[in-house]
C-alpha cells in the first residue's frame, strides 16, 4: 500500500493534516520542500467537490477549500453537474412567471385580498334575519337591518346573523318522564308541564343584557306559572277552562318580567300539556276521579227525567185546558164524551165481559177460554218444534 493516496488524507505515518498513527508533521512525499503546515499538504478532501476528490497536492491543480452546504447543493442542481459534465440533480422549484418575465405572485396575492375583503365586508341580510356588529368580536358597534350591509373587514368587525322572527320552543321540564310537581290553592299537588313559545324581540339586548336569556326565561316561566296555578283550586286546574286561564296570566305576567328585564324576548304563548296527579298517588286520584264522573253521570240522568216528567205535565195540562175550552162550548156532549173514554179506558183493563140482553147468559168466562186458546196452540208449536 506504500505510495498510494488516500481520497481522504494523507497515508498512514505521512506529514501534513492527514492523521496516522504517529501523528507525524513532516512534508509529503508528493509535496514540495518546506512542506508540513507551512507549504502546500494533501489534506481531507472533499469527494463532492468539482474534481471527483483530486487533491490540490500536484502542480497545476486546484487548491483544495473547505466545503460547504451551499457548494453541495449548487453542484447537484440541474446547472452544475451538466457544465462540469455530470448527470442530472433535483429538481429545482421555481414561481411560475408570466409573458416577459413578470411574476404572477403579487398578482395572486392581490385577487386573494379581494376576495377576502368583499366576503369579509359585504353582507346580505335575510328579511327575517338581523346581525349585530362588534369590535374585534367583543364590544359593540351597531346593528344590520335585512338587505345588502357594508362593514370593515374581519377580524375589525365581526357580524353575527340571527333570525329573530323564528318561533322557538322551550318545554319545562325536559324530559317527558320527569315531575314538576305544583301547589294549588286547596293544598293539592298536580304533576304539571307546560310548553313556551317565544322569540327574539331585540338582538341587542337579547346578546348583550342578560348572561344567559334562556336560563332567564325558563326561571321567569316557572315563576309565573307557580303563582297562577297557585291561585286556582285542583279542579279548575285540570278543566279545560281553567287551563286556559292559567295560560293567559302566565303569559301576561312572564312579558312583564321580561320587558322589567329588557331581555329583548317576546312571549308568543304558553301551553299546558299535562296535569296529573303525582305518580305516589295516581291509582287513589284516579279512583276519585272515577266516582266524580260517577256522580255527574246521575246527577244529569236525574236531570234528565225531571225534564221528561216537567215536559209530560206541561203537555197534559195543554190538554186539560183544551179539554176545558170545550167543556165550556158544549158542557152536556163534552161531559157524555169523557164518560164514554173514560170507561173504554178502565174496561179495556178488565177480565171480565158483561153482556145485557135477553137470552144470553149475564156472565161468559172468556178470559178463561182465551188462556186455554192460548195453551193449545202454545202446545201445538212445542210439538212442531219437536
Amino acid at each position: 500500500m506504500a505510495g498510494k493516496r488516500n481520497p481522504w488524507g494523507n497515508p498512514p505515518g505521512k506529514g501534513g493534516n492527514g492523521g496516522g498513527d504517529d501523528g507525524g508533521d513532516g512534508p509529503s512525499e508528493d509535496a514540495p520542500a518546506g512542506g508540513g503546515n507551512g507549504g502546500k499538504s494533501d489534506g481531507p478532501r472533499n469527494p463532492w467537490l468539482p474534481g471527483g476528490g483530486s487533491g490540490p497536492g500536484t502542480q497545476g491543480e486546484r487548491p483544495r477549500r473547505s466545503a460547504s452546504i451551499e457548494d453541495i447543493f449548487k453542484n447537484r442542481g440541474p446547472e452544475g453537474p451538466r457544465r462540469a459534465g455530470g448527470g442530472g440533480g433535483g429538481p429545482n422549484f421555481r414561481i411560475p412567471t408570466g409573458p416577459g418575465g413578470r411574476n404572477w405572485f403579487p398578482l395572486a396575492l392581490g385577487a386573494i385580498a379581494v376576495v377576502w375583503l368583499f366576503f369579509s365586508s359585504v353582507h346580505f341580510i335575510q328579511p327575517r334575519e338581523k346581525a349585530i356588529v362588534t369590535w374585534l368580536g367583543g364590544k359593540y358597534s351597531h346593528d344590520l337591518d335585512p338587505g345588502t350591509n357594508f362593514t370593515l373587514p374581519w377580524p375589525l368587525h365581526v357580524v353575527d346573523v340571527e333570525n329573530v322572527s323564528e318561533i322557538r320552543l322551550e318545554r319545562i321540564p325536559e324530559g317527558a318522564s320527569e315531575e314538576k310537581l305544583i301547589l294549588t290553592a286547596d293544598q293539592n299537588l298536580v304533576d304539571l308541564s307546560y310548553l313556551i313559545r317565544w322569540n327574539i324581540k331585540d338582538l341587542t339586548l337579547f346578546r348583550f343584557q342578560l348572561a344567559d336569556p334562556e336560563d332567564t326565561l325558563n326561571e321567569v316561566a316557572e315563576a309565573a306559572m307557580r303563582a297562577a296555578v297557585a291561585e286556582q283550586d285542583l279542579d279548575t286546574v285540570l278543566t279545560g277552562e281553567g287551563r286556559a286561564n292559567i295560560e293567559l296570566n302566565v303569559r301576561t305576567n312572564m312579558q312583564a318580567v321580561l320587558d322589567a328585564l329588557e331581555s329583548g324576548i317576546a312571549v308568543q304563548g304558553i301551553e299546558i300539556e299535562k296535569t296529573d296527579a303525582p305518580s305516589a298517588v295516581i291509582e287513589a286520584f284516579n279512583d276519585v276521579l272515577a266516582a266524580r264522573q260517577d256522580a255527574e253521570r246521575n246527577i244529569n240522568d236525574a236531570r234528565r227525567y225531571e225534564q221528561q216528567q216537567l215536559a209530560q205535565a206541561q203537555g197534559e195540562a195543554a190538554a186539560f185546558n183544551n179539554i176545558y175550552e170545550e167543556y165550556r162550548l158544549a158542557p152536556r156532549v163534552t161531559r157524555q164524551r169523557m164518560y164514554y173514554e173514560t170507561m173504554e179506558a178502565v174496561l179495556s183493563r178488565t177480565d171480565k165481559t158483561i153482556v145485557e140482553a135477553d137470552g144470553v147468559t149475564p156472565y161468559l168466562a172468556l178470559p178463561e177460554l182465551r188462556r186455554r186458546s192460548q195453551e193449545a196452540t202454545l202446545t201445538v208449536q212445542q210439538a212442531e218444534g219437536q
